[in-house]
């Protein structure tokens, strides 16, 4: 792959991110990219997961519109390597299943799930934006008797993938503007070429009344909004589009976060602006209703199913690893299992999967999908 080729890839990748679409045409943009750069059998494996626990909440992939459960058993429960959260937490970002084996794929109970499907080669590269958040992964394959994944195959993934998160983003957070799900979903605002608002979703007034300036009743919109709307509609020429985000204190006092897009189609550009809280953090509310675990308890197992050792908990929440263990030993018995392993499979099938369903059956009616766990009855 020559270098303008690449180069071309990356910006249009970067491009698709900024133009507001829904995830499912997002991701089917970007196959098509990827199919003239990086090789590959079939077509890409694309997830989202949860920031805040890094399991899965839905999955993309052309011809195969349900994933396999046993799939999903494998990677939660399955002591193997290559994993979806190990790789998209890890410094580098990407990996191949040859590389984590040693050139030695068959000691994998992964590869040979692979085998399975006509799978031989396995790139997994976690999407994170440039702020750090991981908010999915991307799954390619070779067929047997292909060339391994290189280093220019994996640096390519890389250089692409905080603008495949960013798309990721924006496509999760337009569809929950669009249809909200609980009171502190995020609002979209769209304003025209002209900067007139053309419409807005309900409840966003409650986010845009918090910001410093602006007075909503009187048509005047926070200087915020504008600022983001501005970058997100500017352009320099057929180029990509910045990534407009801006992060603001509130009347109360809290961080609110803003994300403009510049909005595809017919006539007049227009830009989409989505307010939303700074981290929402779903994932505690759901395990205090769900097996009352103390906001420390909520703490480590929000590390541990992000596949965070005992060290790295402790020196992340300043206590010891004797305590890890202590509160460890009260997550298992206030959620009945023995083991981490065990903790994970189970917050994943119990809150995770029911998420990912319903957003394959979203993809198949073309509604939004959703991200996070799934809300609890």
């Amino acid at each position: 792959m020559d270098g303008r080729a690449r180069e071309q890839a990356v910006r249009r990748v970067a491009e698709l991110a900024g133009r507001g679409d829904d995830l499912v045409t997002f991701w089917q943009g970007c196959t098509e990219v990827l199919a003239r750069v990086v090789p590959h059998y079939l077509g890409p494996c694309w997830y989202t997961l949860d920031p805040a626990s890094l399991l899965v909440t839905s999955h993309h992939q052309d011809g195969l519109p349900e994933i396999p459960r046993e799939w999903l058993a494998q990677e939660y429960y399955a002591d193997d390597v290559n994993k979806l959260a190990d790789v998209a937490s890890s410094t580098r970002g990407v990996a191949t299943l040859h590389e984590a084996t040693d050139g030695d794929p068959t000691s994998s109970a992964r590869w040979h799930q692979n085998m399975a499907y006509g799978g031989d080669q396995e790139l997994i590269a976690g999407l994170r934006t440039s702020s750090g958040e991981v908010w999915g992964a991307l799954g390619l394959y070779r067929e047997p008797g292909q060339p391994v994944f290189d280093d220019e195959d994996l640096e390519l993934v890389r250089a692409v993938a905080p603008s495949l998160a960013e798309g990721a983003r924006r496509g999760l957070l337009i569809g929950e503007a669009t249809e909200p799900e609980g009171p502190d979903a995020p609002g979209l605002v769209v304003l025209g070429a002209d900067w007139e608002l053309e419409s807005m979703t309900p409840g966003v007034e409650r986010w845009l009344a918090e910001l410093p300036d602006g007075d909503v009743d009187r048509g005047l919109l926070p200087s915020a909004v504008y600022s983001v709307a501005g970058r997100a509609m500017r352009s320099d020429g057929d180029g990509p589009r910045e990534v407009a985000v801006a992060r603001v204190r509130s009347r109360a006092g809290r961080w609110v976060v803003l994300h403009g897009a510049a909005l595809v189609g017919e006539g007049a550009r227009r830009a989409a602006v989505i307010v939303e809280p700074a981290h929402p953090a779903r994932i505690s509310p759901l395990l205090m209703a769900a097996y009352r675990l103390t906001e420390r308890e909520r703490d480590v197992t929000r590390l541990v199913l992000q596949g965070r050792a005992t060290a790295e908990i402790a020196t992340e929440l300043f206590i010891s690893p004797h305590t890890v263990q202590e509160h460890l030993k009260h997550i298992f018995e206030k959620t009945g299992v023995h083991t981490r392993r065990d903790l994970v499979g189970t917050v994943f099938f119990a809150h995770y999967e029911p998420r990912v369903r319903d957003n394959e059956a979203r993809a198949v009616r073309e509604a939004p999908l959703r991200g996070g766990p799934f809300p609890p009855a």
